[in-house]
């Protein structure tokens, strides 16, 4: 493997900034993690991290090379033409900035498009960084598509070696081969270097998987600070202002639609409720319900969905 330091360069005025913090936290920082372009329900993540981003004051720390991470013909930048020429370009930055919480503590963001190539060596280096700026726990979140109600609230699935710090949250699955992403590896390899490391997963309902849904990133961003100790009332505050009213169209459209709609989010109610029942009472398995599976509910409500957007 090529020296993983070749993927990225410190921004020599943030790391000094970084050394400073360090010198006042004496146990050591957290980094937060996520990257775009991989399985992100609900954009869960993606809100989190343009909340943070966007109210937070933040000093780049160490910039990942994209242009050997990136591919370019898989997922185009963005350039803007203004009548004769070309104006503006997106760099696909990766980049490890250092943000402060609500009391002026100190926390790392690592975020931006998901590598394309080189995933051992990007997680080499991230482990070299997360090693270089004496980081006590990364944690990564992202939302995952579910077979549940958006009138219950938001699931979580905690991973890793330290879901300890999420107590009362029990994961749903057993054993699961999925198709692999670069934040997952780094929280392999983190962990197999002996780093501490929590993911926090959001279940979205399967039928606004596809659109934002603050809700799973509120409630991600709720168990990141109960979980860290950092403080985040500001991107609290926004993303439940923005839950209430999504949570008010889904209902609009909701009541807009047929009476066979209605029946499967009542179904998935029930399927929900009797899981809650079965986990209160000590058992593991639900009494059996006649329900339709998730992906036939999720197909479904896409189906009324694609209808609604056929007619605007």
């Amino acid at each position: 493997m090529l020296d993983p330091q070749g993927l990225y360069e410190w921004e020599p005025k943030g790391l000094a900034v970084v050394d400073m913090a360090l010198a006042q936290e004496s146990a050591g920082l957290v980094m937060l993690y996520h990257f775009d372009g991989y399985i992100d329900a609900g954009e869960a993540g993606e809100q989190i991290v343009d909340s943070l981003l966007d109210s937070q004051p933040h000093q780049v720390v160490a910039r990942f090379d994209h242009d050997r991470l990136v591919d370019y013909r898989a997922r185009r930048p963005l350039l803007t033409f203004r009548r004769d020429r070309w104006t503006e370009y997106e760099v696909p930055a990766i980049e490890v900035r250092l943000l402060q919480d609500a009391t002026g503590a100190p926390f790392l963001l690592l975020s931006g498009p998901e590598p394309d190539v080189e995933w051992e060596r990007f997680a080499m280096a991230v482990r070299q960084i997360v090693e270089r700026l004496g980081v006590r726990l990364s944690v990564n979140f992202h939302g995952i598509p579910m077979g549940v109600p958006h009138t219950r609230p938001v699931g979580l699935t905690p991973h890793g070696n330290r879901t300890d710090l999420m107590p009362g949250h029990l994961s749903p699955f057993d054993e699961a081969q999925v198709p692999g992403s670069a934040e997952s590896l780094i929280e392999y390899r983190l962990m197999e270097a002996g780093h501490d490391v929590l993911g926090v997963a959001a279940h979205v309902p399967h039928y606004v998987a596809r659109s934002a849904y603050p809700d799973a990133a509120l409630t991600a961003v709720e168990a990141i600070t109960a979980a860290t100790g950092l403080v985040l009332p500001g991107i609290a505050h926004t993303l439940r202002t923005q839950a209430q009213r999504t949570q008010t169209e889904i209902e609009r459209q909701i009541g807009e639609g047929d009476e066979e709609l209605t029946a499967l989010v009542q179904g998935l109610e029930h399927q929900y409720d009797a899981m809650a029942g079965a986990e209160t009472r000590g058992s593991l398995v639900a009494e059996p319900v006649d329900l339709p599976s998730a992906d036939e509910l999720g197909r479904e409500f896409e189906r009324f969905l694609a209808e609604r957007e056929g007619d605007l």
